[in-house]
């Protein structure tokens, strides 16, 4: 996958996602942790404001201030502690003591923004209230109805505890902070308490998450957009330019057009000019295979005509010796020399019959044919030449019969046979094999001699091709035409056994 253009695209797509959903959970867990902070950071102010006013109540109404001092007749504490409950739940110190704790508050809490607070007593409840830093037109001067509730219960808990007493209490949007503190003193029951209001999601600061993760979202959002179109471009172009290289041959490449991708377009442009190029080059190998051709086959005919006047010209010249000599000498060695010119225009007459079974080209006119009394046949032709060089000829093989043109493939093995006469030493042996191969059946006649020499391998089927003075260069030829007139074809192999000529014919399929 990671080697195609488009695998990598989809693997950048998918890191992109991947690290944008990684920033933005990061993002939001630093932006809960940096609320929790501000959070804590509030209720510690809050729990600090409650015990700046029970440090102000103590300077002011600690047990030795004398704000409720006794007579100079030292009355007993159960006295002095009746006294000042009635002060608090009654009498005119009472409106005194209150307007004084308001002092107090507002003293307090002056400088902590957003604080509100009270002294609270276990009995009567709230005896005073302030909130010196409340914005409104009217300043407030009783606790909040709806969190008194919340203010009774916290209070009874820090008289419970005598301790300072915390609580917290979120909703949607808000978090409410309270905290309240014992005041020891000289009046019972009492505790400070102070509450304030802090954003449970920061206020700008969410709102800054917000736009943040907008942002991302946004440019995750067009960069997918942007990567998914470019992959799809992509492998569209590539395709396009895959199905019309697919629709047309190698040797002649299309005119691709242009798609606007610059990357792209510059390889499209070079496979244009390849196209050109290989275009051009097609032009001038054709004509320099056609100019070839015409070379070659002038050199075939001028070949031809040489081995063809080489040929001729010697049973011409034997001829006009013998009707020279024959006038000179006159009548009795007439028959003599005619005798001699019958046998040169019967060589001439071979060379024409030779000629003509390479050039004709007749359709084989294949039969079913019994190898063995063919092979026989073959070989009782050339009895007489076999003896005279003292040479021996066998038939083996397996195969018993095959499908042929028999006149076609007799004018063959006699000129097989008769190469391998002129080349088996004396007292040797020539095979001739008929075999049953894989690829057909295998005509073969092998002889121990020399072989061809090495300087004519490469054109040994070739017309006029020879290694005897004295032959004519067409019999290998006429093996290959009727070889490759039946589907098949000839070749040679030499060893230090001997030399073989074969020729594989191969099985009809029908």
């Amino acid at each position: 996958m990671l080697r195609s253009l488009r695998g990598r695209l989809i693997l950048l797509l998918v890191l992109l996602v991947g690290a944008a959903l990684a920033t933005g959970i990061l993002m939001v867990g630093l932006f809960h942790q940096s609320a929790a902070a501000q959070q804590g950071q509030a209720a510690a102010e809050n729990s600090r404001a409650c015990d700046a006013i029970a440090a102000a109540y103590r300077a002011n109404f600690g047990a030795n201030s004398g704000a409720f001092g006794a007579s100079s007749g030292a009355p007993s504490r159960a006295h002095a502690d009746a006294k000042i409950r009635d002060v608090v739940l009654d009498g005119p110190e009472g409106a005194a003591l209150r307007e004084r704790l308001g002092v107090l508050l507002a003293k307090a809490l002056r400088t902590r923004p957003g604080v509100q607070g009270g002294v609270w007593s276990g009995a009567t409840g709230s005896l005073a209230y302030a909130y010196p830093t409340y914005v409104g037109a009217v300043q407030r001067t009783d606790p909040p109805a709806g969190e008194l509730p919340r203010i009774r219960a916290l209070n009874a808990a820090a008289l419970a505890n005598d301790r300072t007493t915390s609580m917290r209490y979120s909703g949607q949007t808000q978090t409410l902070l309270l905290a309240a503190c014992p005041l020891p003193g000289p009046i019972p029951h009492l505790t400070a308490w102070t509450m304030s209001w802090t954003l449970t999601f920061a206020g700008r600061s969410y709102h800054q998450l917000m736009a943040g993760l907008g942002v991302l979202l946004v440019t995750v959002l067009a960069a997918a957009a942007l990567l998914t179109h470019l992959t799809i471009t992509w492998s569209r172009h590539v395709s396009q330019i895959e199905s019309a290289l697919n629709a047309y041959d190698v040797a002649e490449l299309p005119v691709l057009p242009a798609t606007r991708e610059r990357e792209l377009d510059r390889i499209v442009l070079a496979l244009n000019e390849a196209a050109r190029r290989l275009a051009a080059a097609r032009q001038r190998a054709d004509t320099l295979a056609r100019q070839m051709a015409t070379a070659e086959r002038m050199a075939a005919i001028g070949r031809v005509a040489a081995g063809v006047a080489h040929e001729i010209r010697n049973p011409i010249a034997a001829m006009r010796l013998k009707a020279e000599s024959a006038v000179a000498a006159g009548p009795e060695r007439q028959p003599q020399a005619l005798h001699v010119i019958l046998g040169q225009i019967e060589r001439l007459d071979a060379l024409v019959r030779r000629l003509l079974s390479i050039t004709e080209h007749d359709e084989p006119k294949r039969e079913r044919v019994a190898l063995a009394p063919f092979l026989d046949a073959c070989l009782a032709q050339y009895t007489d030449e076999a003896a005279a060089k003292q040479v021996t000829m066998t038939r083996t093989g397996d195969l018993r019969e095959a499908r042929f043109d028999p006149d076609q493939m007799q004018r063959a093995l006699d000129n097989l046979i008769l190469n391998a006469i002129h080349a088996a030493p004396p007292g040797s042996r020539i095979e001739v094999a008929a075999r049953n191969e894989p690829e057909g059946a295998v005509l073969a006649v092998h002889d121990v001699g020399a072989g061809p020499p090495a300087a004519i391998l490469e054109h040994l089927f070739e017309p006029f091709v020879t290694g005897r003075p004295d032959g004519t260069g067409l019999g290998l030829s006429i093996v290959r035409e009727v070889a490759e007139a039946h589907g098949g074809a000839a070749r040679f192999t030499h060893s230090e056994r001997g030399t073989t000529f074969e020729m594989v014919l191969p099985w009809p399929t029908s």
